[in-house]
């Protein structure tokens, strides 16, 4: 597994704007960035492809998916992320930013919290044709000759495309049933005090006192939009994370406990096999089986 911390500087398209934008691969990457980019990589940044003519297949964590024209896929940072294979043929848009960036954004975009755990989203053909009309332009923005664009006019640009994309998020997978944005909101702000501090050991109790509720209420925002219990919750994303390192990286059953705050290893061991239904071990050896096919 590759890592991408430094990735974004080196090919970035603005020098006071952290952000990369490439449409249909004519801006060319650095080798040493190719030789990343086309194995499974965890992103230290967000990254956004958009797919002009598809079919295109990515894989992101461990879910494998396939997106058509007209439709997007999506990285948060953290994640691990894998084109299927990387073809630079396929007509498509490459968006990257950092956090740094989306602090500079005047709105805020509830979908990058990723609330559903999706990684694709679908547009109706009006929104397909203001996406494509927001990434050219702001391809144009970036990389048009002479003096590079003020950073208001671009950060102004990119608010408007991540609107569009937080929009269809939720347009496409909030229940049609009404829900309360605040129970939205808490919800979201439940898996960021999660994620903040993955390696902590979560007390439910504290974390419900921090977001101004009670242990059940927290219950059941979390159970309505997860299905899962908050404890549930953070234990899948625990294993998750174990998942990842085991998948990409060389480490003990011991250190992989210690890293994700376990102080006791055979717990670990017993919460993997409850959760992936295979034992540490086992989950090593089929991946090793895998990578000799």
């Amino acid at each position: 597994m590759e890592e991408t911390k430094g990735l974004l500087d080196k090919i970035r398209h603005h020098d006071k704007v952290c952000i990369a934008l490439n449409e249909h691969c004519a801006i060319p990457l650095p080798d040493d960035v190719m030789q990343i980019l086309v194995k499974p990589h965890r992103l230290s940044y967000y990254y956004f492809q958009y797919i002009e003519k598809g079919p295109a297949t990515f894989k992101t964590d461990l879910q494998e998916y396939i997106i058509n024209d007209g439709q997007l896929a999506f990285g948060l940072p953290n994640q691990i992320f894998t084109k299927l294979p990387y073809d630079k043929n396929i007509r498509h848009y490459a968006l990257s930013f950092d956090d740094n960036t989306l602090t500079l954004l005047p709105g805020s975009y509830p979908f990058l919290v990723n609330p559903f755990n999706v990684n694709s989203i679908s547009f109706d053909i009006a929104a397909q044709q203001r996406v494509k009309n927001l990434l050219s332009g702001l391809f144009q923005l970036l990389h048009s000759p002479g003096k590079q664009k003020k950073a208001e006019v671009i950060l102004a640009h990119l608010h408007t495309l991540l609107t569009e994309f937080n929009t269809a998020y939720f347009e496409q997978y909030q229940s049609q049933e009404i829900i309360a944005s605040s129970k939205l909101s808490k919800y979201i702000a439940f898996k960021l005090a999660v994620e903040t501090n993955l390696t902590e050991q979560h007390d439910v109790h504290s974390i419900a006192e921090k977001l101004a509720l009670n242990a059940s209420t927290l219950y059941n925002i979390v159970k309505e939009f997860a299905g899962v219990s908050p404890k549930e919750w953070i234990i899948n994303r625990l294993m998750l994370e174990a998942q990842r390192k085991l998948q990409y990286s060389s480490i003990s059953v011991k250190e992989l406990a210690y890293d994700l705050g376990f102080n006791d290893p055979g717990y670990f061991s017993r919460l993997f096999k409850k959760s992936t239904g295979k034992s540490v071990s086992r989950y090593i050896a089929e991946l090793r089986d895998l990578s000799h096919n």
